[in-house]
């Protein structure tokens, strides 16, 4: 007979960085009807779930359980037993200090087919992201996990301290911050050195990381002293030694610093993955969505007549992608703009011409905006030339008044539209009360507008008080000033690259 599908995913999540779950994780996140998660996991994960998933947060801090471990069992059995696809993701490895055993002999008892993903555990990882090897040939051979809090119904603990003290190089302990002058007290009273080398690592792995160093004999005042609170990892051993050498993760150019990224979700990932890779904490907040125009009549019009045009001029990825889906949606292909000369605005942009139709730009203008695009065309004959701009409903009118200045028949048609996102305000609130907001980047101005439709009227310029903007133009960055919002960043290449390179000059 061949086994069930398993119903139930018991999913380790990774330590706190989104990149580090496991391909097989993305996997059955993909498939899930209902998604279970804890306070450690990640939020960016939940989008690898279906938009229609059932997401239930079940999260565990001190002195804040939102359901017990007993409502935890119970939710994902009966769950599974109304025929959906559950994910129980959960902060690292489940079966590492994550209680993931008990979800499973829940699960067992109840006859639920269940699937182990295992998941980076914290304990590996957050001393690797703070620049501490658990293991060195020099150092140690050894290493232990252990819990630093222990179940309080047991009679007594289960530790051999002393076993711990004498015959373990590292040690890593688990939610070990609260008891840590007794942790210290322990393995100094049963042999260990006090001068033992020790880390606290709070939110390893994340932008929000903060390491402590010390010793055994002052670790706990340091980090009481440092106001470090859970989450976090406490680390034993001469291990420690190497983070003043080895501490890569923290000295990252932009780590720490907290970005909102307001460009429309479909392309927010690239600019955020470039920022979080300099160690930067993004918070996405699209403020815009583009969306295709509400008749594509006259782009389609525009397309069938291409045997009369003699320029296109895309002015955006965007104005690109839409095109060529209409021209692919009328059964046609580049071919189609054969003898027709294209020019594009911008690598970015002459990179997807090229990815989308083999086609090169005709015309490449000094800098990326339309007067550019104007003054280069001052060298092509223009007279009585038809040139198709298809590009954003409002876009500016400079373009197509110059090429009719320098005798173009200009037709331009809405090929896409960029609209208000109705993005939940929430947290950007929550973080600009908390003043927790080091820099606002815009791509464009509609994002400008748009953005600050997100926050109430009444309250928008006491929450934006203070709070430096980076722009990735002088149009851009106009607009901002003309909201008055205070523009500390405005790159001067028009690019995603050269706003983070203004960014990274600005932070430096």
């Amino acid at each position: 007979m061949t086994p069930a599908a398993p119903l139930v995913y018991l999913v380790g999540a990774g330590p706190g960085d989104p990149g580090l779950i496991t391909r097989r994780g993305i996997e059955c996140l993909a498939a899930a009807d209902v998604v279970v998660y804890d306070y450690l996991a990640a939020p960016e994960l939940l989008r690898h779930a279906p938009a229609g998933a059932e997401r239930i947060y079940v999260g565990k801090r001190a002195g804040d359980h939102t359901l017990s471990q007993a409502e935890i069992n119970r939710l994902l059995v009966e769950r599974a037993r109304a025929g959906n696809t559950v994910v129980r993701l959960k902060g690292g490895d489940p079966f590492v200090f994550g209680r993931g055993g008990e979800e499973a002999e829940a699960l067992a008892e109840a006859g639920i087919a269940f699937e182990v993903v295992p998941g980076v555990t914290s304990a590996v990882a957050a001393p690797a992201y703070a620049g501490i090897p658990l293991s060195h040939r020099r150092l140690t051979a050894t290493i232990a996990f252990v819990t630093g809090h222990e179940d309080p119904d047991k009679p007594e603990s289960g530790i051999d301290w002393a076993a711990l003290a004498r015959g373990i190089g590292t040690l890593v302990f688990f939610m070990g911050v609260k008891t840590l002058p007794a942790i210290a007290s322990a393995l100094i009273g049963h042999g260990r050195d006090p001068q033992t080398p020790a880390a606290v690592v709070r939110w390893g792995t994340t932008p929000r990381q903060r390491t402590v160093t010390g010793t055994l004999a002052d670790i706990a005042e340091r980090a009481r002293q440092a106001g470090v609170r859970p989450p976090a990892l406490v680390v034993v051993g001469e291990v420690v030694r190497l983070r003043e050498r080895l501490n890569w993760f923290e000295r990252r150019p932009l780590f720490g610093r907290r970005i909102v990224v307001t460009r429309a979700r479909e392309q927010a990932s690239d600019l955020a993955r470039r920022l979080s890779a300099l160690g930067a904490e993004c918070l996405e907040t699209p403020a815009i969505r583009i969306a295709p125009p509400e008749d594509f009549g006259p782009l389609d019009e525009a397309i069938a007549a291409l045997a009369a045009t003699d320029w296109v001029v895309f002015t955006s990825v965007n104005g690109v992608d839409f095109f060529f889906d209409r021209l692919e949606a009328a059964g046609r292909d580049a071919r189609a703009l054969a003898g027709v000369k294209a020019a594009a605005i911008g690598p970015a942009t002459a990179a997807r011409l090229k990815s989308r139709g083999g086609i090169r730009s005709d015309l490449v203008p000094e800098t990326f905006r339309a007067e550019a695009v104007v003054a280069a065309f001052r060298r092509e004959p223009l007279a009585g030339r038809v040139v198709l701009l298809p590009r954003a409903a409002g876009a500016r009118p400079v373009l197509p008044r110059e090429l009719a200045a320098m005798g173009a028949v200009v037709r331009e048609v809405e090929a896409y539209r960029t609209l208000p996102e109705p993005t939940d305000p929430a947290e950007l609130i929550a973080r600009l009360e908390e003043r927790a907001v080091d820099l606002i980047t815009f791509t464009s101005s509609s994002t400008v507008t748009h953005f600050l439709d997100l926050l109430p009227p009444a309250r928008r310029e006491a929450l934006l008080a203070g709070v430096p903007c980076a722009c990735i133009g002088p149009i851009t960055a106009e607009t901002a000033r003309r909201a008055g919002l205070a523009v500390a960043v405005e790159a001067p290449r028009y690019t995603i690259e050269g706003l983070v390179a203004a960014i990274l000059a600005w932070a430096a």
